[in-house]
């Protein structure tokens, strides 16, 4: 099948295009927006069959690199095609990329499950290594023919917890734990409670501040201020903002970015107080019944890794997911020392293009580099 790429430059024809094919929250314009005001750009593909028929879309991300790498070429969560169109859609994006812009690679973390998903409920890490580690069969053996390969330098995780909400909401519950539909029921009793959507400036603050705090109590990274009201401003009315607030004071909050069919978590936390309440067990269920309520069929936790976080969403399934992965197309005979480099890269790309200019200024040397740190 000869396939055509095309460029969309309007944001209501590429929504609808992605919405009408069930594609996920970050292939809507409104992410590309986001992610263009810290460092990369973004362009937005048709893919049409010789009858004029779309077959395929993705919003590709690119990451400007110093010479002689030029680009990286990103698609989070995409492309959105087919099952039986997938390695074709793909083959006609990456010729695209290359041809348009010289990216060294395409790199994709599509919204695929991989043929072995569901599993079952904290399944082993090396059930997990064993799956990925084997040969692909079916469409994705026929998605590796043509070029792509696994990659283990991922951005965001496979392995997650994907909730069907098309059932009603009883059904939903008996798939908890016994506890977590008792912590549930509690928190929807607890005087002065209520959850809903945030709407107010004020309230926005509360939850910036429990993000932080939830950080610095978990360990991980939050992004600035700025970076979260883009979301809210560029996302509009695809970024969800749930809440349990106690009295006036935000207890506990969820981050959803949605389509028409799937509802993805971008980061939730919740204060001491929210803890005591057990509010993050009824917000969880709160924002369920919230998307279900607008024809989501799809509830992402976005992520399990082997952290109390992660076992907190176990909490909320009898099984896990696993997606695909990452998946590279090398499209520059420079791939392979940029790929064994490419750990590093990520980390200095956090701290902006300068650091990951010293890192790739010399490919040789940032592979010696990745040897002495890996025998340290």
């Amino acid at each position: 099948m000869n396939l055509r790429v095309t460029t969309c430059h309007d944001r209501d024809t590429w929504d609808r295009a992605v919405l009408t094919a069930g594609g996920h929250p970050l292939q809507l314009w409104g992410w590309g927006e986001v992610k263009s005001r810290y460092a990369w750009s973004a362009d937005r593909l048709l893919v049409q069959n010789p009858q004029g028929e779309q077959v395929g879309a993705a919003q590709v991300l690119y990451r400007r690199l110093p010479p002689p790498f030029k680009s990286l070429a990103y698609i989070p969560r995409g492309p959105v095609a087919a099952e039986a169109d997938r390695a074709e859609v793909l083959t006609a994006l990456a010729a695209h990329v290359k041809q348009a812009r010289g990216s060294i690679a395409l790199s994709i973390e599509p919204d695929w499950a991989d043929p072995a998903s569901p599993l079952p409920k904290g399944v082993s890490d090396e059930e997990i290594a064993r799956i990925e580690q084997s040969a692909p069969t079916g469409w994705l053996a026929t998605v590796a023919g043509t070029g792509f390969r696994r990659s283990a330098n991922t951005g965001l995780i496979p392995r997650t917890l994907v909730v069907d909400v098309t059932p009603d909401e009883d059904d939903i519950l008996k798939a908890f734990n016994s506890s977590t539909r008792q912590n549930v029921r509690k928190s929807f009793r607890a005087e002065g409670i209520r959850f809903g959507e945030v709407t107010s400036e004020a309230d926005l603050e509360q939850v910036l501040a429990i993000n932080k705090e939830t950080g610095k109590r978990a360990g991980f990274a939050v992004h600035d201020d700025g970076y979260h009201h883009a979301i809210r401003d560029l996302m509009g009315e695809r970024s969800q903002l749930i809440a349990a607030w106690e009295g006036d004071e935000v207890a506990a909050f969820v981050w959803l970015v949605v389509s028409d069919t799937t509802a993805f978590e971008l980061y939730g936390g919740v204060s001491p107080r929210g803890m005591k309440l057990r509010l993050n067990y009824g917000l969880k269920f709160h924002a369920m019944k919230h998307v279900k309520a607008q024809g989501v069929s799809r509830y992402d936790f976005n992520g399990l890794l082997n952290d109390g976080i992660s076992d907190f969403k176990r909490q909320f399934s009898k099984h896990e997911d696993l997606l695909i992965g990452t998946w590279d197309k090398p499209l520059s005979p420079l791939y392979p020392a940029f790929a064994t480099a490419l750990p590093k890269v990520r980390h200095a790309l956090k701290r902006g293009l300068p650091a990951a200019k010293a890192k790739l200024r010399d490919p040789k040397a940032a592979v010696a580099g990745l040897r002495r740190s890996s025998n340290s």
